[in-house]
């Protein structure tokens, strides 16, 4: 079992930034990636940035690019994201995961999420 704890959400002015914590905690065996999605209101769940355990490219939606970046730290199996020049459309519930990109159907962890409201 994976514990996923987001952090970090909050109200910023569009054009602001604002950085995203990501911790996962118990058996982290078999996961080898993790990543960032995001929720609008009436909108379907999308990725915002994906970053492999080792090896590999991180991956963003292109909408983010240019504007997000995500990192990691593998001995503290926490991910950040940071996100500069925000915008309203922007504006979600944030959830962290973490998988296997081989076998997600087995080892999948989602956390609960956490809000970024962009506003002025």
């Amino acid at each position: 079992q994976v514990q996923v704890v987001e952090s970090g959400g909050g109200l910023v002015q569009p054009g602001g930034s604002l950085r995203l914590s990501c911790a996962a905690s118990g058996s982290m065996i078999g996961i080898n990636v993790m990543g960032w999605y995001r929720q609008a209101l009436g909108k379907q769940r999308e990725l915002v940035a994906s970053i492999p355990e080792e090896g590999g490219s991180t991956e963003y939606a292109d909408s983010m690019k240019g504007r997000f970046i995500i990192s990691r730290d593998n001995s503290k199996n926490t991910v950040d994201l940071q996100m500069n020049s925000l915008k309203p459309e922007d504006t979600a519930v944030y959830y962290c995961r973490a998988w296997n990109i081989y076998s997600e159907y087995a080892r999948d962890f989602w956390g609960r999420g956490t809000q970024v409201t962009v506003s002025s």
